[in-house]
């Protein structure tokens, strides 16, 4: 089964049967329940929804069928054509609108694509208000409007434009700094939208810029996902050309991975360490990551004398964290970084302008500026569990185990900090499938292995207990 209904939206590969995939039928059944839970949520005469899409190859399809759906239902769509995904979600907010939908299943290969839903301030959905549209989309008494109440649909295209201005006005981004660093920069955009977004920005800031795949047709060059396994290219293009550092991006641009002048990675889990020392040296306030993300942003967030405080993993926990402490910066450790002075969204073309302003005034390499952060390193795994296992009751078992020995946290699966050491395992289970994810730092790859090691032993041992 390749379509997976959850609170965030709804995703799966393109064709195939009905309920298995994501196919028309499926499309239209959650628009029109996206457009329900609008209309009930806030009961008014008309209603604006944006949409905007990565430059999948299914985009065009999946678009036309999402908004013939909202106009059936009465809503008016503004549709911005390709667009990243944090443009979407400032074009919600610019243009005062209803809610807005992305089609985009972001790091997922080209037969995926994906709904992402937003509400009217241009954020993800909760999951009390994702439940409510996975409710609807099984009511099937929804009526659709009439033929006099219908709604328009508004094409704008380059809206990324308005976001990139948007960008430039932040006293944060160091324009006239960057200009005179003369930066060279190699940007690989895997042919989708970041294709049309990133070179304009850098453009104004005063940066060359050397093109590696930014033409949008949804042929991805490489596995989407921006790890260091996939930028071979990127690296070698970087040392190639000489050129000061290397940007890659996601397919919706809301994840942002740099590339040292030597081709070496400086780690996208350090995309947001760097951006928030920045930030954190221009004013002070806190900080907020997933419980997956580095522990370098907690000792950065120490140095600057700031509170530091890790959410439950997923883009909507964080942004929900980052408001109730008042933080200033944060995002998630896979090069998602989030400014609420711009919009709460992760933004990779904001990090881009405030991670280069850091360099220019920095003076320094990308390689030598990674050398300022506390060095940790990470380890991912994962245990398949048999269907009979309830994931739930392996973790309350582990979390016996770790007492008195470590720092639990159990807001998201359980975590166990061992501050003594500076290293931490975190274990929680998969949303979609049989699974429980491992995460482990320390001071070392040898140690974070051995970390990660040990805990697959114990759980592989509660399973067969």
């Amino acid at each position: 089964m390749s379509l997976i209904k959850s609170i965030s939206g709804i995703r799966g590969t393109i064709g195939g049967v009905q309920s298995h995939n994501l196919t028309p039928i499926d499309i239209v059944k959650f628009s029109t329940a996206y457009a329900a839970f609008i209309k009930e949520n806030n009961p008014k005469k008309s209603y604006k929804i944006i949409l905007g899409r990565d430059a999948r190859i299914s985009g065009p399809i999946v678009e036309a069928l999402i908004s013939s759906t909202l106009m059936a239902m009465g809503l008016d769509v503004v549709n911005i054509g390709l667009a990243t995904t944090p443009t979407t979600e400032m074009a919600v907010m610019m243009e005062n609108a209803d809610g807005g939908i992305i089609i985009t299943a972001s790091h997922n290969p080209k037969q995926w694509n994906a709904l992402k839903l937003l509400n009217a301030k241009g954020e993800f959905l909760d999951a009390k208000e994702g439940e409510k549209i996975l409710e609807l989309s099984e009511n099937p008494a929804i009526e659709y409007a009439y033929i006099d109440e219908i709604g328009k649909e508004t094409l704008i295209s380059d809206y990324h434009h308005k976001h990139i201005e948007k960008i430039l006005e932040l006293d944060l981004v160091n324009i006239n700094a960057i200009r005179n660093a003369k930066f060279k920069v190699v940007i690989d955009a895997v042919n989708s939208v970041g294709g049309i977004a990133i070179p304009p920005l850098l453009e104004k800031l005063g940066v060359e810029v050397v093109e590696l795949y930014t033409t949008p047709n949804g042929q991805f060059p490489h596995n989407p996902e921006p790890l260091p396994e996939h930028l071979t290219e990127l690296s070698e293009m970087v040392r190639k050309t000489n050129a000061h550092l290397g940007f890659v991006v996601d397919p919706d641009v809301d994840r942002l991975a740099i590339v040292n002048q030597d081709g070496s990675m400086f780690g996208e889990e350090y995309t947001l360490v760097a951006v928030a020392d920045y930030i954190l040296s221009k004013k002070p306030g806190n900080t907020v990551s997933n419980l997956s993300s580095t522990r370098a942003l907690f000792e950065v967030s120490q140095k600057h004398g700031v509170k530091y405080e890790a959410a439950a993993v997923g883009e909507v926990n964080v942004v929900a964290k980052m408001k109730e402490i008042g933080a200033i910066i944060g995002g998630e450790g896979n090069g998602g970084i989030i400014l609420p002075e711009l919009h709460y969204g992760r933004d990779a073309l904001v990090g881009i302008a405030l991670f280069l302003s850091y360099l220019a005034e920095k003076k320094m390499t990308c390689s030598v500026l990674k050398n300022e952060f506390p060095a940790f390193y990470m380890s991912k795994n994962k245990v398949q569990l048999p269907e009979n296992v309830e994931p739930d009751t392996i973790l309350e078992k582990l979390k016996a185990l770790a007492t008195g020995i470590a720092r639990i946290n159990t807001i998201d699966g359980v975590k166990l900090d061992f501050d003594a050491q500076k290293e931490w395992v975190h274990m929680r289970k998969s949303n979609t499938e049989p699974i429980i994810r491992i995460y482990s730092e320390a001071l070392s790859q040898k140690r974070a292995d051995e970390l990660a090691a040990e805990f697959v032993d114990k759980i592989n041992k509660l399973v067969n207990h």
